[in-house]
């Protein structure tokens, strides 16, 4: 499986596609140059189980990392990703 990345201004999204579908989706605004916030997560029923969710938010916090940005977690599925692996994504989760 393939993540995808694409940015338009200030709003990008990390997807998984498939015969020009998309099948599951992390988008995220920027806020100023330095804050990603995650704002919407979407797996489809067809990846369901399958940790794609997990791997959708792992592959914007190494985005992150790789460009020095700091992550809000607004989106519920995102926070609690964060919330379980404060210890590993800590680096890059930014407060409030």
């Amino acid at each position: 499986m393939i993540i995808q990345h694409k940015q338009e201004g200030s709003k990008g999204s990390f997807y998984v596609e498939e015969n020009n579908t998309t099948l599951a989706e992390m988008t995220y605004s920027m806020a100023g140059n330095n804050v990603m916030i995650i704002d919407h997560t979407e797996v489809s029923d067809a990846l369901r189980g399958k940790n794609v969710g997990y791997q959708l938010v792992h592959t914007g916090v190494e985005y992150a990392r790789m460009n020095h940005l700091k992550i809000f977690p607004l989106c519920p599925f995102a926070k609690s990703v964060f919330d379980k692996k404060k210890d590993e994504f800590g680096d890059v989760l930014r407060s409030n």
